[in-house]
């Protein structure tokens, strides 16, 4: 049974609810969010521009899409900002009425949501574990002419597994062959400077669509900032044009103008990632009963075989909060998820993982 109502992980306030204690008194591993918290830079820059309470937004937010526009060398036209990267998912999906997509399974919910309250059929394509959860090119004979929409998240979330760029650029071929459009989440992606992703195969592909998120990497999920990539102008504009007035409030549109010039911050978060991602994997994968993929993002996805152990439950007990996947499409209360935090709350992390699995002979 569920702990929790939330479909999302970060559910603090809940979670400290039934323990009787106070949010702030968690460790919270749940969401997948930069542990470095929000850039000084911002902060500085929020403190300097109270005022802009006091006022509108742009209701085009013409300033931000420009940065946004600058930073992926893509024309302003192609760019649709958003509050949160949800807000692109359910304006894309409003803009390209899709009447049968297709899902991959595990993934993130907000795409079912947005597809099914459309009135979209869906269908899924599931992940094995045989094949460690990553997507191969069986995904490419389950393309057939009856879809017209297909949602991937690279990396994937849960799992943090991103496919190799050559399957990806199949992957876009044969929908433009099939005039299936392809939404690839991006929302990781700054995590991970060795790929580049997408956006520079936009163009001459319109049926291409890139979704990106401010919140994780740069740590400011309260701001709620994301925005959505596409070279199709004219369902951007269409989409713009269905946009609630001022969704973005002035303070997350001139985060997107701060933020993205922070070179410093960004050069500590993959140092602090390249250290402890790799040491987290190694450490929960040698404990008994804990089987860890190691990902490409700043989480993990693994699977606990202790038998009549809720991990979820036994770690809330010792104030540490981590995402049960169970309420994924393909997964079981067996599968759980836990973001990279900083040296010492990812030793915390480990201790209470130490403390719940000694002495565990795991059923497989």
């Amino acid at each position: 049974m569920a702990l929790f109502h939330s479909a999302h992980g970060g559910n603090t306030r809940e979670a400290a609810e039934l323990l009787g204690i106070a949010p702030e008194q968690l460790h919270d591993f749940s969401a997948n969010i930069n542990p470095a918290g929000m850039p000084d830079s911002l902060k500085r820059a929020l403190q300097e521009n109270l005022a802009l309470a006091e006022c509108y937004p742009d209701v085009e937010y013409q300033r931000l899409h420009q940065v946004l526009a600058a930073h992926h060398q893509v024309p302003v036209s192609w760019v649709l900002a958003g509050n949160g990267e949800t807000e692109a998912i359910f304006a894309l999906v409003n803009a390209l009425a899709p009447r049968n997509a297709m899902l991959v399974t595990p993934g993130f919910a907000e795409y079912r949501r947005a597809l099914s309250l459309a009135g979209c059929e869906i269908t899924e394509f599931a992940l094995r574990e045989d094949e460690g959860w990553q997507l191969t090119d069986r995904l490419l004979d389950a393309l057939t002419a009856h879809l017209d929409c297909l949602f991937l998240c690279t990396p994937n979330n849960p799992t943090g597994l991103l496919p190799d760029d050559a399957l990806l650029h199949a992957i876009v071929a044969r929908c433009k062959t099939l005039g299936i459009q392809l939404i690839l989440d991006e929302a990781f992606m700054d995590f991970i400077p060795e790929r580049e992703g997408f956006i520079p195969h936009l163009a001459g592909n319109p049926h291409l669509w890139v979704l990106r998120s401010l919140t994780k990497f740069y740590a400011i999920p309260g701001l709620r900032l994301g925005y959505l990539l596409g070279s199709d102008t004219q369902k951007i504009t269409q989409m713009r044009a269905a946009q609630m007035p001022w969704s973005i409030n002035a303070f997350a549109a001139l985060a997107g103008d701060v933020i993205l010039q922070d070179r410093e911050y960004q050069q500590a978060s993959w140092h602090w990632l390249s250290c402890e991602r790799p040491r987290l994997f190694n450490a929960l994968n040698a404990l008994p009963a804990l089987t860890v993929w190691s990902g490409a993002a700043n989480y993990l996805f693994l699977r606990c075989d202790a038998p009549q152990i809720d991990l979820q439950r036994a770690l809330l007990e010792r104030h540490v909060l981590i995402r049960s996947c169970a309420n994924y499409p393909g997964l079981d209360g067996r599968y759980y998820r836990v973001a990279v935090r900083g040296q010492a709350e990812n030793d915390v992390l480990i201790a209470a993982m130490t403390a719940v699995l000694s002495g565990i002979n795991p059923v497989r």
